[in-house]
């Protein structure tokens, strides 16, 4: 079953992987991803990145992308952590945890995971520059590449 959240608050990545982990001996491997916010976008300086969602269908959106992932990788479990709110450069925004029998499985499916957070998820992302100009972040063609090869079965999924 996995844990989809929305939060404002930082996430701590070893509590999670160890509530992932608990009393389960059948988990092999555990995948891991941490996204966080970097120093600077097109070489422009970042003071903060402010994160949106719509409260309701993005959890929607994250549950839906989870149970694909352990339909398509029998995974033990996952996690999906989306921060959201004003958060500063180094600050983490996103976990992805998936626990399987074998690591190929994991590791295939937390990269099946953040891929399509990235494009399926509705985040909306605003960069604050350190020269006080601001932008709205948009869809990058490489983040859909990214999730296209799973789409498209680049990858056989691990059993």
């Amino acid at each position: 079953m996995a844990r989809v959240g929305v939060q404002t608050a930082a996430f701590d990545l070893g509590s999670e992987a160890a509530a992932l982990l608990a009393g389960r001996s059948d988990i092999g491997g555990l995948g891991c991803f941490v996204g966080t916010v970097r120093d600077s976008a097109a070489g422009r300086p970042i003071a903060a990145m402010t994160l949106e969602h719509y409260p309701g269908m993005t959890e929607r959106a994250m549950a839906a992308i989870a149970a694909e992932a352990e339909a398509r990788w029998a995974l033990l479990g996952c996690t999906l952590i989306h921060r959201v709110g004003r958060l500063r450069p180094g600050e983490p925004i996103v976990l992805v945890l998936a626990a399987a029998a074998h690591r190929a499985a994991a590791l295939e499916a937390t990269g099946f995971l953040i891929d399509w957070l990235k494009t399926a998820a509705p985040f909306w992302k605003k960069e604050s520059f350190a020269d006080g100009g601001e932008a709205w972040v948009a869809a990058r063609a490489t983040d859909d590449e990214a999730a296209a090869r799973w789409r498209a079965g680049a990858v056989t999924p691990a059993r």
